[in-house]
This record gives structure tokens, sequence and C-alpha cells, in this order.
């Protein structure tokens, strides 16, 4: 039999429906990979076997009565951020660690309504605070590509894990980026849904108006099948948009003809790894040949966002994370008043990266700064924000590189807050201005290590990114390579 883990969720299913295999063959097979190679790359905070051997034979039994639900039989995994009835969830946090939820993040449920089989929990950057998943609260996870190299986060499991085909698809969480730049470091395809699309209800919180929660797969096709199930409106989150919710599948059909793609030139400045911006220029003309007109465009107040963002992010974590005292979940350490138990438990279960953000949080919302930072950090936010609907008034979609460089070496930049932060210098435009943003492979360095692009589009636009992401595969190999597992 072929490598099962190699197949797209499109042939899956086909070979299922057919009885060529079984849910639980597919299962197995990549059950079998995560033993082969997850002790190297190290995706996984938890692998759940009784569960998704269990998940299987009923997606088998439910298929030969007739079932046909959209993901019936396909392996998946999660970001540790999603909360998993009976499945502890730690965020790759130290203090939530025992942490076991009562219920399904929506997300979640709505992956089992569609029939997935649960591979288990992975890594990330603790409370999803960083662009490396060096900042685990338990272990680095490695990029299947290069082992001396990060897979990107804060999702850096969530990418590593399809990019080594140990699951099928994975869904992660972005609130500056988090989806995007590991699906780039890894070489897989991925999408930062528009704020609102997918449910945030079960997303352990860092920044509230930023995080949306996304699917990583092998191509943008599969993307978009996770995509179809994850996405709606939902009562249980009161930021869930009551939008319709496009057929995908059938809308990223269809050509480019008459389509206009804008190249922010503040996207292209210095800084940029030569090979990513030869690799993303390329691309442009790729969708052009395809009958797009790509034209250059400018982002007026794209100096403004970084730090725009990281002010209110940071705010939103101090806010977020106070709820984490050891009282009513996770990890407690005992002290000799109430406060001094608060004060121990979170002094010992943050991590360093948790803490700084949330005593610059902290500091911003504190009395005579307040003004001074988070409320002129919201204004410029509303002035990016016009900036794009500005843009997409003139171009249906934008294309950037991901990231300026790619996946660095471990331990290169972990020490330099800033040059971490500004691995996500091109991307957290778009959690500011709520857009829905693609990440896709096109290339390679001299390293051999992947390049990634983004195509960034209008609020709720996510059909128009997927047709655009669809035709660049369809005349492209990038996303068909696989790194070497040894």
């Amino acid at each position: 039999m072929a490598d099962l883990t190699r197949l797209t969720i499109s042939d899956a299913l086909q070979k299922m429906q057919s009885g060529e295999i079984s849910a639980l063959d597919l299962c197995q097979a990549h059950l079998q990979q995560i033993d082969r190679h997850d002790s190297a790359i190290r995706a996984f905070i938890k692998v759940t076997p009784e569960i998704a051997l269990e998940q299987a034979r009923a997606a088998d039994n439910a298929r030969a009565n007739g079932d046909e639900r959209p993901l019936l039989g396909i392996p998946i995994a999660l970001k540790d951020v999603l909360s998993t009835q009976g499945i502890e969830t730690t965020c790759g946090s130290r203090i939530l660690q025992g942490y076991v939820p009562l219920f399904d993040a929506t997300a979640v449920a709505r992956l089992k309504e569609a029939g997935a089989v649960l591979l288990g929990k992975l890594n990330m950057d603790e409370f999803a605070m960083g662009s490396s998943t060096e900042n685990s609260g338990y272990f680095p996870t490695r990029n299947p590509w290069n082992s001396e190299h990060v897979p990107g986060g804060s999702s850096g499991g969530s990418a590593a894990a399809v990019a080594a085909n140990m699951v099928m698809a994975s869904l992660g969480s972005d609130t500056g980026g988090s989806i995007r730049q590991p699906a780039s470091f890894c070489g897989i395809s991925a999408l930062k849904p528009s704020y609102g699309r997918v449910s945030r209800y079960g997303l352990i919180a860092y920044g509230s108006s930023f995080d949306q929660t996304g699917p990583f797969a092998r191509s943008v096709e599969d993307v978009a099948r996770v995509m179809a199930v994850i996405a709606g409106h939902d009562p249980l989150d009161s930021t869930s948009m009551p939008a319709p919710v496009p057929d995908y599948l059938t809308e990223m059909q269809g050509e480019l003809r008459g389509l206009k793609i804008g190249l922010p030139a503040e996207y292209f400045a210095e800084g940029l790894q030569p090979e990513v911006e030869r690799a993303v220029r390329a691309a442009a003309d790729q969708l052009q040949s395809l009958g797009a007109e790509v034209r250059e465009v400018s982002l007026a107040h794209a100096e403004y966002c970084l730090p725009a963002y990281y002010i209110i992010a940071m705010a939103e974590a101090s806010a977020n994370l106070a709820r984490f005292d050891g009282v009513r979940f996770g990890a407690r350490v005992e002290g000799s008043d109430l406060i001094d138990s608060y004060k121990k438990t979170r002094g010992a279960g943050f991590g360093e990266e948790a803490k700084r953000r949330i005593m610059l949080g902290t500091y911003t919302l504190s009395a005579g700064y307040y003004d001074a930072y988070y409320g002129k950090a919201q204004a410029v936010r509303t002035l990016i924000r016009r900036d794009f609907d500005a843009l997409f008034a003139q171009v249906d979609a934008l294309l950037a590189p991901v990231a300026p460089t790619t996946a660095f070496r471990f331990g290169e930049v972990m020490d330099d807050p800033l040059r971490m932060i500004l691995a996500d210098v091109l991307t957290i435009s778009a959690n500011l201005a709520g857009l829905c943003g693609l990440s896709l492979p096109c290339g390679f360095d001299e390293a051999g290590l992947p390049i990634g692009l983004q195509l960034l589009g209008a609020p709720f636009d996510e059909a128009r990114m997927l047709r655009i992401g669809c035709a660049y595969q369809e005349a492209t190999d990038w996303h068909l390579r696989k790194p070497a597992l040894t």
C-alpha cells in the first residue's frame, strides 16, 4: 500500500469512500509516523492514540452506513490553546499544567461533528507569545526541513506536524502572524481567517481583539475543506459575525482574469532576505501570467503597525492572563496567605516572555499612561484599518512575503526580544485590521528552507484568497515538496 501519510484530504476521502482504505488504516499510518519522527521534531505536547483509534473505528462504521460527513476519518491535531473536553489543555504553559476543560472549543466541536479523528494536542509558544516555539513551557519544536532551525511560532507544533506528515491538517491560532509565519517556515499552506469568521469560544485568549483560529494543511484545497467546517456564526462568541459562509470548495475554482493584486511597497523594504523577495516577486509574475493584474500600492501608516500592535496586544494579554492565579484551574503554589500564593503561583508558572508581556501591558494600562500609549495605539489602529479599506477599493488582494527571512536557527534571536518581535513585522497589520490572510509556499532559499507568500484580503473575503492560492498551486509544485525526514 502507498504511504498513506502523503495523501491529501481530498485523496483520502475518495479512497475511503471507494473502500480502498479505511479510516483505521489512515489513523494507524499517522500514529506510526508520529512514533517514528516526533521524538526528534517534538510537535506534540500530548498524543491521544486511544481516542484516535476509537474515533477511526466509529468513522468506518458510520461510512458503512452511508455517512458522508466532510472530514469523516481524517486525522487532525490541535494547537494546545484550544479547549478539549476531557483532555489536558496547557496553552504551552506550566501554569495550566493539569487543567482539563469540561467543554470543547466551538472549532473543535465542529471538527468532531464533521467526523475528524483527533490525534493529539500540539506544542506552542506559551500563551501564543512568540515566533519560534522556543517559548514553550515544555520543550522547543524542531523544523522538519532542518532540525537546527525553528518551525516558527506561536503555532510551531501545528505547522511542523503537518509538514512532517504526522497529521493531515491541524488548527492553530493567529494573534499577530502565528498561523501564517510557521506555515511559511515549514513550507505548508494555512489560513488566518478574518476576525469574527471563526468562533473564539474555547480559544484561550492572548489578545481578544486579534485572536483567530485557523487551519493548516498540505494544500490550499485541504485548507478550504477544513475552513468550510469551522467557519460560521457562533452564539457563544459575542465577536462572531453572523455573515453567511461561502461554499469555499466551489468558489475557489475559476480563473484569475480580471483580478487586481497589489504589491505593498512597504512589505518589500530594507531588511528583506534577497531570496525571499525574489521568490515572492516570481510568484507575482506567475499570478500575472495566469491572468491577474499586478500593481504596486502603498500603505500610508505601515510604519506604525508594529508599535500599535504590541501596545494593544500586551495590554490585552495583561488583562486576559490575570485570571491564571492558581485558584480556579491549573497549577498552584501555596503561600503564607492568598496574595503570597498568587505571587508564587504566577512567578513559578509563567515563563519569561509571558512575564515580560504582562508587565509591559500592565504599564500601558496604568494611570497616567493609558491615554499616552493605549489610547493613541487604538487611534492608530483605526487609521491602519482605513488604509486597508482604501487599498481594497482599488485591488482585490495584496501579495507580500510572510516573513522577512526564512526560518532562523535555534537560539539565534531568543535573547533579543525586539528581533523576535520583528519576525512578525509583515503579518501583524492583518490582525490590526481584521483581515484574512493565506500563507502558501513559493520557493526555497539556498539552504533548502521554505519561503512563504501571503495573500491578504478584505474582511470575510477568504474565498477569493483561496481561489488565488489554488490557482497558484495548480500552476506550481512548491507545495508538493516534502522534507527528507530522518
